[in-house]
């Protein structure tokens, strides 16, 4: 059935999947063990950093189960390196509350205009989804370094506000869900099931590179099926 469910996704939506895939997991693979992190596959945790070392992503029943540790200090970031201009990130998700979000981080860590290279976010939950420009706003630098030494002027804090967009939308939980983001230009798209959400045009969009994907996750959420196609353009320079 979940074959299947990917199948029938891809055929309604070809034209967003033209490209060359540059990274997929389905994550029908098993753990050796059950005490530590073991993706594989290229993926790598803030686990050890963030959240002393336990384990806050494990595979479970061919998917990928993250789950925030009640000792971490920090959402759980899952990333993955994944070099494009223009392209396309697909994924099946599932949120079992309404507390649960998934949030889809393009990031590009050679970046120093920004704090870690957040270059902008889309949240999806049960209610909304949410898409943040963090290289304009929030993870800019001088934004960033500003909001830690507590010297963010009240204008600075409305521009900071106006980078993110917050579009309605109802999923039902405990139900799997196709996440497609599309990136053309300085335009994002997100659909949900087929239908499209959200769309966005910023700068942190229209940043040349995207270097890498990060899942985050400040509850917990299940995912599967990810693919990051790039497109055709996105190997020209």
């Amino acid at each position: 059935m979940k074959r299947l469910i990917v199948a029938l996704t891809l055929a309604v939506l070809p034209s967003a999947f033209a490209g060359k895939i540059i990274f997929e997991d389905k994550f029908d693979r098993n753990e050796s063990q059950e005490a530590t992190e073991e993706i594989g596959n290229g993926w790598s945790t803030n686990s050890a950093k963030r959240a002393g070392d336990h384990k806050q992503a494990d595979l479970k029943d061919g998917a990928l189960h993250i789950t925030m540790h009640a000792d971490a200090d920090h959402a759980v970031t899952v990333g993955h390196d994944a070099e494009f201009r223009d392209g396309t990130v697909a994924m099946r998700f599932m949120l079992e509350d309404d507390n649960d979000v998934l949030g889809l981080d393009i990031a590009d860590p050679q970046c120093k205009e920004v704090h870690s290279g957040h270059l902008f976010k889309i949240d999806v939950g049960t209610a909304k989804v949410v898409v943040d420009d963090k290289k304009s706003g929030v993870m800019n630098m001088k934004f960033h370094e500003a909001a830690k030494a507590k010297t963010l002027t009240p204008e600075q804090k409305a521009f900071i506000a106006s980078q993110k967009r917050t579009f309605s939308n109802t999923l039902e939980k405990g139900k799997w869900h196709d996440l497609l983001v599309k990136i053309t230009g300085s335009t994002v798209t997100v659909s949900i099931d087929g239908k499209q959400v959200a769309s966005v045009t910023s700068e942190g969009v229209a940043h040349p590179t995207k270097r890498m994907i990060r899942l985050s996750v400040p509850r917990q959420v299940w995912v599967d099926d990810v693919k990051v196609i790039a497109a055709e353009t996105s190997t020209e320079r």
